[in-house]
């Protein structure tokens, strides 16, 4: 009995998805332990087990595969409560983490100031010795200035040492003798070299990285430590995997070493499950939204791979590892509404959480929160809320909706209600244009994967704002991040500063380059047992027009690296260029400049197979719950409209809008614009009314089978 389990960590509740071949996923949802998250990991393990009749050691001797997200170095960053950290730098330049880029993130507002540094200035030690921009050594670096540096930090207990001089990246051998000295005279550090980490060009970007690395290395070393014991207690002894922001997945060893790769492990995991969804309807590009209690996650598949972006922020720090492209705002199920001073409507980003919550939650809220707008609409069911768990107070929900909203503006409670869901949803639309428009991609063009408990309820005014005509809520959508866990590959990227005119690059020294970063990323997959028929190497050039401030980057192959097709790799950029900026500057002739050289080493693993079902035909009668009086959004105005229990719909059935759609963990609104049909996975895709040919294609494999049985005079019933 070999199971796979996906584990998520929110801050709330902690996502399981169990999967084995030849029978249904199984979903489990427990409540987090932020202390040590592992705590409610184990209890989540515990659940699982009870319900298949095993002890808690049966379990873990039958499972083979654990991916695991978490949040311990997210919320680390966010709360300030990482590590004590010393930093070793080059002398006179050691304010570089409070100076910045030297641009105001705010540049018109004189108040703002600067977030404060993660070491603090008596921690950040300059240290004499120099490199020039081609990694020479104009003066040679002076271990007395460490050994000073170490003895300070020695004697106020830093927990953590991240090391990084200028133009290491051109030679590490500065770096290498003073991280050398660091374990000997403290062994017990958590150590950061940006040599190792980032070798790439921008002082302040590398920096940054270096220390937020080492800053929430000891936390997530401690918590791996702990997970993998209370794992060995438990029996297992299968193949463990933690989730890295970039949507791919490393051993706890890797991660160990480079703990910043996981500061969006959570929803990194998200593209990759709707890929997953969106190739079942042979797509292979998709928008996947997630919406959850407190936040809106939007990210961007193209052409089968997330989009990846090399520079980023975590809580106003900078982070220039790759990472998916997410956009996350402050819209969830726990938005508050509220009236601005100048008398506007406005939802977020302010959450009501999970304690006292929404007011209809009963828990003391006062706050009217998005959900206290659903319920007073009629989406939800008071009394089948996570499945009859919970009970909802409408009465609650639609006094604190008239108290703050409805008498402040005049108007009655449904509408104040009705104003709520609308700019929530026009909000999130306004996510999803910074993925897209913002980006260059027309998201009419895009399926959209729908994700969360709330995400359902808000799809269809989203995707009808941005005419978007069809998505898809997959049957795991409460739990979409642990799903994706178990679709993601091992995945490792490296990147080399290889400052040149494209025109002018030393062949030789490009493709010695190159061979060395494949070398790198076979060892890895080697060490993590990844076989050499499922290995894959993806290389891009960051390139920019010379004088530019931005690169672009672009794909090139490694047979264009060994004929050293130049004009092929000049093509492609001056194409993405105008893609992205709406001109080229090839007929100018303008030089391009090559500044860094990414590699993508990828390890396949085995993704979850998933049963599909037999053709039940359209009638989804047999679903029928009832019905209720809801507010049809797009109609303006209350309609009686079915309501079906999305755990006994069936392949094929279809489902006219305005409906409602319940399940356990999440409910699906179709108003009156869309219609749904159940695809052969029990997950509902969801289109314009009048687009009979999105439904055909969402049950494609389906038809063509049923057509087959009908021929033969056979039924697929």
């Amino acid at each position: 009995m070999s199971l796979r389990i996906g584990i998520d960590v929110g801050g709330t509740f902690t996502d399981f998805l169990v999967t084995r071949e030849g029978d249904e996923p199984r979903i489990f949802k427990v409540l987090s332990t932020p202390s040590d998250p592992s705590i409610g990991l184990l209890a989540g393990m515990k659940e699982i087990a009870d319900s298949m009749g095993l002890s808690l050691k049966e379990l873990g001797a039958s499972v083979e595969t654990i991916v695991h997200g978490t949040t311990v170095t997210t919320n680390a960053v966010l709360t300030h409560t990482g590590a004590k950290t010393g930093l070793l730098t080059t002398e006179g330049v050691r304010d570089a983490l409070e100076m910045r880029r030297g641009i105001r993130e705010e540049q018109y507002n004189n108040r703002y100031t600067n977030v404060p540094p993660l070491v603090p200035r008596y921690l950040r030690q300059p240290v004499q010795g120099r490199l020039d921009y081609s990694g020479k050594a104009v003066r040679p670096l002076n271990l007395d200035d460490v050994r000073r540096a170490l003895d300070l930090f020695r004697a106020e207990k830093t927990e953590a040492v991240a090391i990084c001089f200028m133009n290491s990246f051109a030679n590490p051998e500065h770096e290498e003798q003073a991280a050398e000295l660091v374990r000997r005279e403290l062994p017990g550090a958590y150590l950061t070299s940006s040599s190792e980490l980032l070798p790439s060009i921008r002082f302040y970007d590398r920096v940054s990285t270096t220390v937020l690395n080492s800053y929430v290395g000891p936390k997530l070393s401690h918590y791996l430590v702990n997970l993998k014991l209370r794992l060995k207690e438990i029996g297992f002894a299968g193949v463990l995997l933690i989730m890295q922001s970039n949507g791919g997945v490393m051993s706890p060893e890797v991660a160990n070493r480079n703990a910043a790769l996981t500061l969006l492990s959570g929803p990194a995991a998200g593209p990759r499950a709707g890929l997953g969804y969106a190739q079942i309807h042979g797509r292979n590009s998709c928008i996947t939204v997630d919406m959850g209690g407190t936040s809106f996650d939007a990210a961007l598949v193209r052409d089968g791979t997330p989009i990846v972006v090399t520079e980023g922020e975590i809580n106003r720090y900078r982070i220039a590892l790759p990472m998916l492209g997410i956009v996350t705002i402050g819209a969830g199920g726990g938005s508050i509404g509220w009236i601005d001073q100048g008398g506007l409507l406005r939802m977020g980003p302010q959450s009501a959480g999970a304690d006292p919550g929404p007011a209809c939650y009963g828990k003391g809220g006062t706050f009217p929160a998005c959900t206290d707008a659903d319920l007073t609409l009629g989406y939800l069911d008071p009394e089948f809320f996570a499945g009859g768990k919970m009970k909802l107070d409408k009465e609650a929900a639609e006094r604190a909706i008239t108290e703050k909203i409805a008498q402040p503006l005049g108007l009655p409670t449904l509408e104040a209600a009705a104003g709520m869901y609308r700019v929530i949803n026009t909000n999130m639309a306004q996510g999803v244009r910074e993925i897209t428009i913002k980006r260059g991609y027309d998201p009419r063009e895009f399926l959209m994967v729908v994700a969360g408990g709330a995400g359902p309820l808000h799809a269809c005014m989203i995707c009808q704002e941005l005419e978007i005509p069809m998505f898809i809520v997959p049957r795991e959508s409460s739990i979409f991040c642990a799903a994706g866990m178990l679709m993601s590959n091992l995945q490792h990227d490296f990147v080399r500063s290889a400052v040149s005119i494209l025109d002018r690059i030393d062949s030789k020294a490009l493709r010695t380059l190159v061979e060395e970063m494949i070398t790198e990323g076979t060892e890895l997959l080697t060490q993590e047992s990844i076989a050499e028929d499922n290995r894959r190497f993806q290389l891009a050039f960051d390139c920019r027009y010379v004088k530019q401030y931005h690169e672009v980057s672009v794909p090139v192959s490694v047979d264009a690296i060994n004929a050293m097709a130049l004009a092929e790799i000049r093509s492609a950029f001056h194409a993405e260029h105008n893609r992205l900026y709406g001109y080229s500057l090839e007929s100018e002739g303008t030089p391009i400049e090559l500044i860094n050289v990414r590699l993508r080493a990828l390890g396949i693993t085995e993704k979850p197979a998933y049963r599909a079902e037999d053709y039940a035909g359209e009638d989804p009668q047999s679903a029928l719950k009832g019905e209720r009086r809801i507010y049809v959004p797009d109609l303006g105005e209350l309609r009686t409209a079915p309501v079906y229990d999305g755990h006994l719909t069936r392949c094929g059935n279809r489902i006219a809008g305005p409906a409602v759609i319940e399940q356990v963990n999440t409910t699906l609104l179709v108003s009156s614009a869309f219609d749904c049909v159940s695809d052969r996975y029990g997950s509902f895709a969801v289109y314009l009314k009048g687009r009979d040919d999105l439904a055909s294609e969402a049950l494609r494999e389906t038809q063509e089978e049923v057509n087959t049985l009908e021929a033969s005079g056979e039924t697929a019933q």
